[in-house]
């Protein structure tokens, strides 16, 4: 009889997982270089220039004025529906079910789950960074602007940085990050960057975000990406976590599980009794288990005879019995 469990959906995920528990060697990780660090200084840099610029009413908000007074929604009305269209490539919720699907994909063809646990722990650091910068310094967009010429600082709004741009930049970006070979991440980078650049341009252009919140959201995005590196340990003790988790739930189901029972109705097989007559003669021993009904049964001298003990014959008047003298007829 099978007795073996069936296997469920997340049971065979896992163990396609259990397949390669290593991670593929042509795929590396990315490690906190003295390239990328200068990088993530530079951009650091960059960030607080940006705040600093708008902090003060510098030039930087003259020249948001100046594009907002502009209206390029105006100027090239022809391309409104296109840009409407590609702003979705920025918000967070279109892009992630994208992405995550693509790198889904992945972590079931190379057998780890790296891919969906870096991508959350960007999505999680642009959440935390991003979303405490806009409610710390509380600008108003274009659209609330209350007087011309201001910074709109402190007076609570959530648009600064741009949240497009910065969700743009993470969500495309992962996927260079994730890339396995260099020349594919190369590729990737310029593209996700092109990508992000364009989505805050249309944000601009569609007069949601002033052009400072837009270069101000790419810088955060790019500081996320350049500091994923510094949470791998973090991503691999995760990953060994889930995997041990599954290992205890495993081995508690199997310890839990009922022992197979048989169905009611169903045939119970007997042994046969073995009798001297069976031991003397083996070849008539080995024969296969009797199937009967399942109940308790009795020995064949231990049953209620159906007639009454004796001959079996009905009597007969008429018969006269063996060996007795016959009687004279009269």
């Amino acid at each position: 009889m099978r007795t073996e469990r069936n296997l469920t959906r997340l049971d065979r995920v896992f163990t396609r997982l259990d397949r390669e528990p290593e991670r593929p060697a042509h795929i590396d990780v990315p490690t906190m270089s003295r390239h990328r660090v200068v990088l993530f200084s530079a951009t650091l840099a960059f960030y607080l220039a940006i705040v600093w610029a708008v902090v003060t009413t510098s030039w930087l908000v003259r020249l948001d004025w100046q594009v907002m007074f502009f209206r390029p929604y105006q100027q090239w009305s022809g391309i409104h529906w296109f840009v409407d269209y590609y702003v979705v490539l920025g918000q967070r919720g279109p892009t992630a079910v994208m992405v995550a699907s693509w790198l889904g994909w992945r972590s079931w063809r190379q057998h780890t789950l790296r891919p969906l646990l870096t991508l959350a722990s960007s999505l999680l650091l642009l959440n935390i960074t991003v979303g405490a910068a806009k409610i710390g310094m509380g600008r108003l967009g274009p659209h609330y602007a209350t007087v011309i010429g201001s910074n709109e600082m402190g007076l609570g709004g959530d648009i600064f940085p741009s949240g497009h741009t910065a969700n743009a930049v993470v969500t495309w970006g992962i996927l260079a990050y994730l890339a396995s070979t260099p020349r594919a991440r190369r590729w990737l980078s310029a593209l996700s960057a092109l990508t992000s650049l364009g989505v805050g341009m249309a944000t601009v252009y569609l007069g949601t975000h002033w052009l400072s919140d837009v270069l101000l959201g790419w810088a955060a995005g790019l500081l996320i990406m350049l500091a994923l590196p510094w949470f791998e340990p973090v991503i691999a003790r995760v990953e060994s976590a889930i995997f041990d988790l599954r290992d205890l739930l495993r081995a508690r189901r199997r310890r839990t599980a009922p022992a197979p029972a048989h169905a009611p109705g169903a045939p119970v097989p007997l042994q046969p009794q073995v009798t001297p007559a069976d031991a003397a003669a083996p070849a008539r021993s080995s024969r296969a288990p009797i199937h009967l009904a399942p109940g308790p049964h009795t020995a064949r001298s231990e049953r209620t005879p159906v007639t009454p003990t004796g001959s079996r014959r009905p009597p007969h008047s008429d018969r006269i019995p063996r060996g007795a003298a016959p009687v004279a007829r009269p």
